[in-house]
C-alpha cells in the first residue's frame, strides 16, 4: 500500500504544484483510459456526446473539446460536470449554450476569442453549483454577468477590463481564489468587500494608483505587482489574521507613501518592494523570513528597521535579503548585524 501511495503522489503533485501547467493535467490521464477499454460502453445519458469532442466512457462525466479549433459552443449533455474547452477559436456563449449543463462543477474556457458582447447576461444563470471557471486570455473588457455564487476559483487574467463594480462579484462568499493580473482595472472600489473567503488574490499588472478598498480580512496571499502605486493606506495590514505573502514589485512606492510600522507585522513570511523609489529600509517585523528590496534607491543600512532589540531570545527570523541594485556597498553593513540577523544565509548588495 505504501508503494501504491507514493506512485500516486508521485504521479499528482509535480504536475499541480509546476508554475506554467495545466493544474488539471492528471485528469486528462482518465481520457486515455477510455480507449484502452474496449469493453466500456459510451454513456448517453442526457445526449450523445457531439463528434468534435471526447467522452471517455471511463470517465463519462468530463466532455474534452480542447485544442480542437473550435468557432462555436458544442452540445453539451447533461451529465457533464467537467468540460474542457480552452484553446479554442469560440468567441460567443449565447444565453442558451449551458442550459442543458446546469450540472457543471469544472469550465475550462481559457485561450479563446470570448468578448464580454458574446457572452449572454443569462449564460451562467442556472449553473448553481460551479465551482471553477477559468476565462484568461480572451478579449473581455468586464466580469460577465450572474456569474454562479457557488464559484470557488475564477481566474480571468490576460484579458482587458479595465472597470471592476461591486455588482461584478456580489454574493460570492465561495470564492477563494480570484486572478485578476494583467488587465486593464484602474480602479476597484469596494468590489472586493464582500468575498468574506478569499485567500489568494491577485491584481498584479493592472493599472492601479492605490491599493484597492476593503480587502478581504482572510487573504493568505496578495499580489499587487506592476502598477502605479505610491502610497499605502493608514493601517493597511492591520486587519488581516492569515497574510503571509504581500508581493508589491514594480510599483512608485515612495519612504513618504508608507505609514510607519505599515510591515511591522506578525505573520508575514514573504514580503517583495523591489523595483520602487524606496530611500530606506522601512521597519519590519522579526517574524519575516524573506525581503526583496532590489533595485530601489536606498542609501543606508538601517539594522534597526529589523531588530529593536538584539539578544538570545530577539532576532530576526529573515532568511533572504536583497538589496542589490541599491547605493549600498558592503561596508555599509554594520558589524553587529551577524546578531540580529543571525539566520541570513546571504545578505545580496
Amino acid at each position: 500500500m505504501r508503494v501504491v501511495c507514493v506512485f500516486l503522489l508521485a504521479a499528482l503533485l509535480p504536475s499541480s504544484l509546476s508554475h506554467g501547467r495545466d493544474p488539471f493535467f492528471w485528469v486528462y490521464g482518465l481520457r486515455a483510459q477510455g480507449y484502452q477499454s474496449g469493453s466500456l460502453q459510451a454513456d448517453t445519458t442526457g445526449g450523445e456526446c457531439p463528434a468534435e469532442c471526447d467522452c471517455p466512457p471511463s470517465f463519462p462525466i468530463a466532455m474534452y473539446c480542447d485544442g480542437r479549433g473550435l468557432t462555436a459552443m458544442p452540445t453539451i449533455p447533461s451529465r457533464m460536470k467537467y468540460l474542457y474547452l480552452q484553446n479554442n477559436a469560440i468567441t460567443t456563449v449565447p444565453d442558451s449554450s449551458l442550459v442543458n449543463a446546469t450540472g457543471l462543477v469544472w469550465l475550462m474556457m481559457h485561450y479563446n476569442q470570448l468578448t464580454s458582447d458574446g457572452i449572454g447576461k443569462k449564460a451562467f444563470l442556472k449553473m448553481q453549483g460551479l465551482e471553477r471557471l477559468y476565462l484568461q486570455h480572451n478579449n473581455l473588457t468586464r466580469i460577465p454577468s450572474n456569474l454562479p455564487r457557488s464559484l470557488r476559483d475564477l481566474r480571468i487574467n490576460h484579458n482587458i477590463i479595465d472597470t471592476v463594480t461591486p455588482a461584478d462579484l456580489e454574493g460570492m462568499d465561495n470564492l477563494t481564489i480570484l486572478y485578476l493580473h494583467d488587465n486593464a482595472v484602474t480602479d476597484m472600489g469596494t468590489s472586493l468587500k464582500g468575498l468574506k473567503s478569499l485567500t489568494l488574490l491577485d491584481i498584479s499588472g493592472n493599472k492601479l494608483k492605490k491599493v484597492p478598498a476593503a480587502l478581504p480580512e482572510l487573504l493568505h496571499q496578495l499580489y499587487l505587482e506592476s502598477n502605479s502605486i505610491d502610497s499605502l493606506p493608514e493601517g493597511f495590514l492591520g486587519h488581516f489574521t492569515q497574510l503571509q505573502y504581500i508581493r508589491m514589485a514594480h510599483n512608485q512606492l515612495t519612504d513618504k507613501g508608507i505609514p510607519p510600522n505599515t510591515f511591522n507585522v506578525t505573520g508575514l513570511v514573504e514580503l517583495d518592494l523591489s523595483f520602487n523609489k524606496l530611500e530606506r529600509i522601512p521597519p519590519v517585523s522579526t517574524t519575516l523570513e524573506h525581503l526583496y528590496l532590489q533595485a530601489n534607491q536606498i542609501k543606508e543600512f538601517t539594522l534597526g528597521s529589523f531588530c529593536s532589540i538584539v539578544d538570545v531570545t530577539n532576532f530576526s527570523k529573515l532568511r533572504t535579503l536583497r538589496l542589490d541594485g541599491n547605493e549600498l556597498a558592503q561596508q555599509d553593513i554594520p558589524s553587529d548585524s551577524a546578531l540580529c540577523l543571525r539566520l541570513a544565509s546571504t545578505i545580496e548588495l
